[in-house]
């Protein structure tokens, strides 16, 4: 893979569910409060005392909003305008919360104005994981997904610090991206492989370091929380309402633990372990990818012939790793002249167990690979992943993602080190066991910025009631981790639910039951019982 599994993207997850951006007219919408009027607080101090606060032109700014022109998601754009419904802003942020009257970022914003069917509480954030998702240029291909809320909300998206229109951080140009992607082996089989690996690993770094250096040491998850403060206040709101999925779990929980006491209705759907470090993490991910192909090859198997697999989940998946073996030797032939090597044939499975919408592709890519020896829809769906346009253009998501994260974490692992955990790993999956160890040594090596961050605390005493949702067959934020977040915050705090069924978020998986609540929620706060399950 030319990017890794991390935490999960939701967005790409949510262009499924809108085949068209809706782009209805601006309706007469509820009345809005006055910007600027709530409390904010800055970041600790360098002493570690009370925070500096931020200065006037900072709490005080009104949002200039104004129709959006077309989004600054991708490295060349190829976006285009979302329509009438949307409109757009940029809000100003200190750069470093430790020197508030220092130099600023814009954080970019969109919002689609409360319908008015019914009175409006506010505004409600959106963030679609990552991390890196751009929400500026998600959120509207969600189209209808969110209508319910937008009755009595302001749906607000935004870019956080260092993705895409905030700052966004690049590192490559499409053309490097698309060499690594089609020629560097994500699993090395020898001394000159893994110099090669390591090699482009901190060539990436360099990268980001020398085009976007300046905001590298700012882009961790903190920072971003207390942007989500400024926008608060900023909107109007006396307390926050948001929904995170994904590493947007991490955002709102780590804001939880920030500002309690403005905690309004807040929901972590698709929820990443807190406790985890960043093996752990790779062991939780392993697992839950490994869990999701099962219940595939499961599914698949119950079609009996027409699965290429076979009839059985663990003889499937020794048949795709198999394949992937062959790949690392010979790529198999694709569309447009390229070759599906065995990196991009396991993105483009990963890909597909996302959704189970998209099960019935995978089953096609497979049969294509095993019975016609060709990789083209394999390679489409990896195409999809990695954010790969047909002109050959990539997102700058990737490069976001592996500066928050590695903003995020101080744990730096040597090759010789993620090579004595290929056995462990190699058990628990086939398939993506070898991949996620080695990918412990590559994603963050070289990196200019070395922090002491560690795991996110979200202890959130004194805060509103929090929904936290976990879906059973998860593959990249595995169902464990939101029992674990939900003891984490805190005793009347977390709300721990449960989604059984399969996919990387559960409000869009489209089950009625997790719909219902979740909007009872944040529609008529109604908290349902902790351990309410839906299936």
């Amino acid at each position: 893979m030319s990017r890794t599994v991390r935490a999960g993207a939701l967005a790409a997850v949510a262009l499924l569910l809108a085949a068209t951006t809706a782009a209805c007219g601006d309706k007469e919408k509820g009345k809005e409060s006055a910007p600027g009027k709530a409390a904010v607080s800055a970041s600790p101090g360098a002493d570690g005392g009370e925070p500096p606060a931020l200065p006037a032109a900072l709490t005080g700014q009104k949002p200039r909003w104004k129709e959006c022109g077309a989004p600054a998601a991708a490295l060349g754009s190829t976006g285009r305008a979302p329509g009438a419904r949307w409109q757009c802003a940029t809000v100003e942020a200190p750069l470093d919360y430790a020197d508030p009257d220092g130099d600023t970022l814009g954080i970019a914003l969109i919002r689609a104005r409360a319908t008015g069917r019914g009175e409006r509480i506010g505004s409600l954030l959106l963030n679609f994981g990552g991390p890196g998702n751009s929400g500026v240029a998600s959120l509207p291909g969600w189209g209808t997904v969110f209508d319910d809320l937008n009755s009595r909300y302001d749906l607000v998206g935004f870019d956080p610090r260092g993705v895409a229109g905030s700052s966004g951080v690049v590192c490559r140009d499409s053309e490097a991206m698309e060499a690594a992607a089609s020629r560097l082996d994500h699993t090395p089989d020898d001394a000159a492989e893994e110099k090669a690996f390591l090699a482009d690993a901190k060539d990436f770094a360099a990268g980001c370091e020398r085009r976007s250096g300046a905001v590298l040491p700012h882009v961790g998850t903190e920072s971003a929380a207390r942007d989500l403060d400024l926008l608060r206040a900023v909107l109007g709101d006396d307390k926050l309402h948001y929904l995170g999925f994904s590493y947007g779990t991490r955002l709102g929980a780590v804001y939880a633990h920030l500002f309690p006491r403005r905690v309004g209705r807040l929901v972590l759907d698709a929820v990443s372990d807190p406790s985890a470090d960043d093996v752990r993490h790779a062991r939780n991910q392993t697992t839950g990818f490994q869990r999701a192909l099962d219940n595939y090859l499961a599914d698949c198997a119950a079609q009996g012939a027409a699965c290429p697999a076979g009839g059985d989940p663990a003889a499937g998946a020794e048949k795709i790793a198999g394949l992937l073996r062959r790949l690392d030797r010979d790529p198999l032939p694709a569309s447009g002249g390229r070759e599906l090597t065995e990196s991009l044939a396991r993105t483009g499975i990963v890909r597909a167990l996302y959704t189970e919408q998209l099960w019935e592709q995978l089953t096609g890519a497979l049969r294509e690979a095993f019975e016609a020896g060709t990789g083209s829809r394999l390679l489409a769906l990896a195409d999809a992943y990695n954010d790969r346009d047909e002109n050959g253009r990539y997102s700058s998501q990737s490069h976001s993602q592996r500066a928050i994260s590695c903003a995020d974490s101080a744990d730096r692992m040597s090759l010789g080190e993620a090579r004595d955990l290929l056995p462990e790993f190699r058990e628990l999956s086939p398939v993506f066991g070898e991949f996620l160890a080695w990918d412990l040594a590559g994603w963050c090596a070289g990196w200019p910025v070395r922090e002491d961050a560690g795991r996110p605390e979200v202890s959130a005493e004194g805060a509103d009631p929090i929904l936290v949702i976990g879906t059973t067959g998860d593959p990249a934020t595995p169902y464990e981790g939101a029992k674990i977040m939900a003891d984490g915050l805190g005793e009347g705090v977390g709300i721990h639910l449960t989604y059984e069924g399969e996919g990387h978020g559960a409000y869009s998986s489209g089950n009625a039951c997790m719909k219902k609540t979740v909007d009872a929620y944040f529609l008529d706060g109604e908290v349902p019982e902790d351990g309410t399950t839906c299936s």
